[in-house]
């Protein structure tokens, strides 16, 4: 009951190096000034320090100053002290550097009207030169704001501002599935931001450019899902052109160094343009992606069948699995750690737009007792860290990976993965009112044809759902009451007790079965396109009514179920090559949209 997406993309990337200098030193050591990224106000940079020589450096000092208006205002994974010259020193953590190892951080700054400069950097840590280091004036480091809250009415708030939630998510940076024959990087699994130039088209886009666009058409929030291999600097699969040895295929003028650096980034471009951000982790590995449903999760996986689809994943696990199955482990320990970090990015990147944690996406394979007890734990470990952020909880769904049934209500109506909070009625979240968000998930006949649209005069019909309806040429209608009362049962009676509620995933292709996947197009090709436009006509009726914000799946249009808010220049029959170039927005979720906004 989900889609198929394939993703990546992220800032762009010219390189300009400087090479360091410093005072007196005995490491051999370089150090070296990247500029990350660039705009019309401002700029994100890396300062990278090499170890060239034999033994370990143990700890390090490095400056640098600007000679024109360039300010840094706000740097990560460094202390920094000092208005130019700035001098940043190691943290805990990355203090010491081996022989051959590159320790990097990074910073976004200001030009205040001026150009993008690369100034010397120098230290102890950098090769030796005559050139004096500067010495520093101490300043302390800002604390960034950013107070999220839920009021008495369920509205969120900022600082005490009521924020009206326009989200659309962007994916990418929780991994594509490359197809088994790929010529490179054949089953891999790369996490790179989505962003208009991928398999190397040089359109022009940048993330700048399209936070722009975005923003004039409404969007204040986006979910930004993310697998843990995003937080792993380190992680192959977030590295490198794939045409030399790496994995991505943004064109170069966009490619960034690491999936880490290019979430940071993200959120750090996204502050400067009055964007708000849903961090969501969205799966238990990137391998695995949108169809885990439980932080330890194990094939066989529910599209092991899955007519005409290159991307079951059957190779890949998150638990213990049999022979021939690589396990790529996750559990509740590592879960509990990935929230804290990601609860401490707001301190680390200087940034206060980080809404909250979208704690797990779509746990489909728990009881509600289960993911209540999870839920509660996350909470826990994400206000250990900040307690100015929310915390965001999807539901389950109606039944568990081995068919046993869940409590959803009425049997007739089934649930999506992600939308059942119907256990919260009797046993709730012990979670603050003020702290917790929310967060079903609900979708039409593009990402799933369930049971519940059977057009009641083909009785033959009764009972089936996905590729088994379509094949039995079955036709699909929706009983709109039915549709009021289930997503009032599984959700919407939440929303009327004035919890805070984000759908955080709606959407769909406005022209399904058209554009589908080439296998489900021959299956449905009895349906008149555009049904999927009508179910979510109808959502938006029901989120209108009720006063319910939602993150329209997608923003990018590379989901192969959903299409995205941009159209695409690839179609799966008439024009694969156009893979990953953006057009336009499509009028008619711009419609839907702006209608479910007010604007």
């Amino acid at each position: 009951m989900k889609k198929f997406r394939r993703s990546n993309t992220t800032l762009h990337k010219a390189v300009l190096a400087a090479l360091a200098v410093s005072a007196q030193s005995a490491t051999a050591g370089e150090c070296s000034y990247t500029i990350a990224n660039d705009w019309a106000s401002g700029f994100v940079a890396n300062i990278n320090i090499t170890n060239n020589g034999a033994s370990p450096i143990n700890g390090w000092n490095i400056n640098w100053a600007y000679s024109g208006t360039n300010r840094v205002s706000n740097l990560w994974n460094a202390n920094l002290t000092g208005n130019n010259p700035y001098n940043a020193t190691n943290l805990s953590w990355n203090n010491a550097i081996q022989p051959g190892q590159t320790v990097t951080f990074g910073f976004q700054g200001s030009k205040n009207g001026g150009a993008i400069e690369v100034p010397v950097v120098t230290g102890d840590a950098c090769t030796p030169t005559p050139t004096p280091t500067p010495t520093p004036t101490p300043t302390p480091t800002p604390t960034p704001g950013g107070e999220f809250r839920v009021d008495a009415g369920g509205n969120i708030t900022k600082d005490g501002t009521i924020v009206p939630v326009r989200c659309g998510n962007w994916f990418g940076l929780e991994g594509q599935h490359e197809p088994k024959d790929a010529a490179n990087n054949p089953n891999g699994a790369p996490m790179e931001l989505y962003l208009g130039n991928m398999w190397w088209a040089d359109t022009g886009r940048t993330v700048e450019q399209t936070m722009t666009e975005i923003t004039a058409m409404g969007i204040n929030v986006v979910r930004l899902p993310i697998a843990p291999q995003t937080l792993d600097a380190s992680d192959p699969q977030g590295i490198g052109d794939i045409r030399t040895g790496g994995v991505l295929k943004n064109h170069e003028s966009v490619r960034q160094t690491t999936a880490r650096q290019a979430m940071e980034d993200f959120i750090v471009l996204a502050e400067q343009n009055n964007i708000d951000i849903i961090i969501d982790i969205h799966s238990c590995s990137n391998y695995v992606g949108w169809r885990a449903g439980r932080l330890d999760a194990t094939p066989p996986w529910v599209d092991v069948d899955r007519e005409g689809y290159d991307f079951t994943r059957e190779e890949y696990s998150c638990g213990s699995a049999g022979a021939g199955v690589t396990v790529h482990e996750y559990n509740e320990t590592i879960w509990l750690d990935n929230l804290r970090e990601i609860a401490g990015l707001s301190e680390q990147l200087g940034v206060n737009n980080i809404v909250g944690v979208d704690i797990f996406n779509e746990p489909w394979n728990y009881t509600w007792q289960e993911w209540k007890g999870l839920a509660e734990k996350a909470y826990q470990a994400i206000n250990s860290v900040n307690s100015d952020m929310l915390v965001i909880v999807e539901g389950i769904s109606g039944e568990l990976g081995d068919g046993t049934q869940v409590a959803h209500g009425n049997p007739a109506s089934k649930p999506n993965w992600g939308e059942n909070f119907v256990g919260q009625a009797t046993e709730p979240l012990n979670i603050p009112k003020d702290r917790l968000v929310i967060s079903p998930h609900t979708y039409g006949p593009s990402v799933f044809v369930k049971s519940e649209f059977m057009d009641p005069a083909q009785p033959e019909c009764s009972g089936l759902d996905g590729d088994n309806a379509g094949r039995a040429d079955c036709n699909i209608v929706f009983d709109v009451p039915g549709l009021t009362a289930g997503w009032d049962e599984h959700f919407g009676y939440l929303k009327d007790q004035n919890f805070a509620m984000i759908i955080g995933e709606f959407g769909g292709n406005m022209d399904w079965p058209s554009g589908a996947r080439l296998a489900e197009q021959q299956m449905w090709s009895h349906i008149t396109p555009g049904i999927d436009r009508v179910w979510q006509n109808h959502l938006v009726d029901y989120m209108v009514d009720k006063g319910i914000d939602g993150c329209y799946w997608s923003i990018n249009p590379e989901s192969g179920d959903t299409g995205g808010w941009y159209e695409h220049l690839y179609d799966p029959v008439s024009n694969t090559a156009g893979w990953g170039t953006w057009l336009d927005f499509d009028a008619r979720k711009t419609t839907l949209l702006k209608r479910l906004w007010g604007l």
